[in-house]
């Protein structure tokens, strides 16, 4: 779990209140109908303990770079961390950062469910939650995610538009020039779109495994394409873009 200031997160444009939730090294960024950080930290908190408690009775968990079985008893992010890397040929902790910010996600989406105060327009409540570029949501309209992918002159030029609304979603990026997560690979960003956002964050780290250069995009989405549970997903490489599935690839204004 890691720690910095986000620039990419001032492209931030949604009619939600925004808000962030810090728990030791892990720090989300949070859009949802109204300000939940106490809500968002108990939660981060909670995942955290129990993800720290598991690992301590199963450190090979964490140092697996190949798909791992839990131990009996496993709590239940820790299983579906395991399953999402069983299906992408990667360890478990490759979907950490997408576990985590779905933990947190159907918390909110929990506690704003009853909450009396949302407008009664709302069919069902609007969450977007940010873990170092690995995001869960579940919104009532389409929305338009900017790409980052560090020194790429595609970075904040182009986004991601989201069709599918009022079912939960996870947008993952993985990069090997960007950040501190492990990778095999260089792609400036690999990006995976699934209903779960572990199997889109461990399923992004297995795409970005295999991107070196900018011939190599083709063959990754090639491989993607065969995981079961993916909707879609889309590789930079410097200038290179290519895509897959349910992506659809806009010009973000003022890129």
């Amino acid at each position: 779990m890691y720690h910095e200031e986000r620039s990419y997160r001032r492209w931030l444009d949604t009619d939600l209140v925004t808000f962030r939730a810090s728990v030791e090294q892990s720090d989300l960024q949070i859009s949802a109908e109204r300000d939940l950080s106490e809500e968002a930290e108990q939660a981060l908190l909670a995942v955290r303990e129990e993800l720290e408690a598991y690992l301590e009775r199963d450190p090979q968990f964490e140092r697996a770079l190949a798909p791992h079985t839990p131990l009996p008893g496993a709590p239940q992010i820790a299983v579906e961390m395991a399953e999402a890397g069983r299906r992408c040929g990667v360890g478990p902790m490759a979907a950490v950062a997408g576990a985590v910010a779905e933990y947190v996600g159907r918390a909110l989406l929990r506690e704003m469910a009853g909450d009396k105060l949302l407008p009664n327009d709302k069919l069902l409540p609007n969450v977007i939650v940010e873990n170092g570029g690995d995001i869960f949501l579940q919104t009532a309209r389409p929305r338009v995610a900017a790409i980052y992918a560090g020194s790429s002159p595609l970075t904040g030029r182009v986004g991601i538009r989201l069709n599918r609304v009022n079912e939960p979603l996870g947008l993952c990026t993985s990069s090997g020039t960007v950040g501190p997560s492990l990778s095999f690979g260089r792609a400036d960003a690999a990006i995976i779109l699934a209903h779960s956002a572990a199997l889109a964050d461990a399923a992004a780290s297995a795409l970005g495994n295999r991107i070196q250069t900018a011939d190599d995009i083709e063959r990754g989405l090639a491989f993607i394409k065969h995981i079961p549970g993916l909707l879609g997903a889309a590789v930079v490489v410097g200038e290179s873009l290519g895509a897959w599935g349910e992506v659809e690839l806009v010009r973000v204004e003022g890129g």
